[in-house]
């Protein structure tokens, strides 16, 4: 008997440059000595309900697709129970994912990476009762990833990402936010929101690697506040471009637990994708709840 994978494609992502070396990639697979079972995504929810329903009787789970499609297999491998190692061969838009833990954007090397990549554990947000892989955001630049559509962000790529942060610049509102950060509460309005477990945020926002461990069980958590003056944005940006974060207009913590209270109104971004305003939301790190198959070092 042969090893058994699923393999959950998304046909329209990125600029479907996966799509013209399926072949190829396939055959990367079973030479390996896999027996694959291909599903393409029809759309939202589609990777997470094939992966609920067939990842059990897998050996691995590959997905192929943007950080929304790493996201719903996630949580459809969490939410079955399977136990089984993930693979990702990234093909979206910007790959914030991907480039945090270096993985290869070319999907036949990617794939390779898989079959002869070992499996390294890690961190699985849980945000009230969805899971994100890298970040929950709110705030200016959180919405681009969502309201583009995808046609545009395939012929633009990255691009799209970045001119939709630039338009909502004249947009920004203040967001009134009460957090909890591993007991210590923070209260002010803010401008900008992330608790992540990722060196890129929408392809815009960078944090140093040298501050990030993706399986050390705790979340990165920026919030930027409204400058009350141009000295102050100057303040913040220069900040923000160097990665050194004690600024006053910054907060920047690393937590296990968060719990924040806002305007039910304010909508978030959990990997790329929409989600509904709360008026209080938990957020937990699983602690290397997830294992990701990467090329060795």
């Amino acid at each position: 008997m042969g090893k058994k994978m699923l393999y959950i494609m998304n046909p329209v992502s990125g600029q479907k440059k996966a799509n013209r070396v399926l072949t190829d990639i396939l055959t990367v697979f079973c030479e390996a000595g896999f027996d694959v079972t291909t599903v393409m995504t029809t759309g939202t929810g589609s990777a997470t309900e094939a992966a609920i329903r067939l990842g059990g009787e897998a050996d691995l789970v590959v997905c192929c697709g943007g950080d929304g499609t790493l996201n719903e297999t996630v949580t459809g491998v969490l939410r079955g129970g399977w136990t089984c190692p993930i693979g990702y061969i990234p093909a979206g838009t910007t790959n914030d994912f991907a480039n945090s833990m270096k993985l290869s954007l070319n999907p036949v090397e990617a794939a390779a990476d898989i079959v002869g990549g070992q499996p390294v554990r890690y961190d699985v947000g849980r945000f009230g009762s969805r899971y994100f892989s890298y970040v929950a955001s709110f705030g200016a630049f959180t919405r681009a990833s969502y309201q583009i559509p995808q046609n545009i962000k395939n012929a633009l790529g990255h691009t799209a990402y970045v001119l939709g942060g630039i338009s909502e610049l004249s947009q920004i509102h203040k967001e009134h936010i009460r957090a909890e950060i591993d007991g210590q509460l923070v209260e002010d309005d803010f401008l900008f929101g992330a608790i992540c477990n990722s060196t890129s945020i929408g392809g815009i926002l960078t944090l140093d690697p040298k501050q990030v461990d993706m399986g050390d069980g705790r979340f990165e958590i920026m919030l930027v506040r409204q400058p009350r003056s141009l000295e102050e944005l100057s303040e913040c940006i220069q900040a923000v471009q160097s990665q050194h974060y004690d600024c006053e207009m910054i907060t920047f913590r690393s937590a296990r637990h968060i719990r924040i209270w806002a305007d039910p109104e304010m909508p978030w971004t959990l990997d790329g994708e929409r989600e509904d305003g709360h008026e209080e939301v938990e957020v937990e790190n699983l602690h290397q709840a997830v294992a990701l198959m990467v090329r060795p070092q």
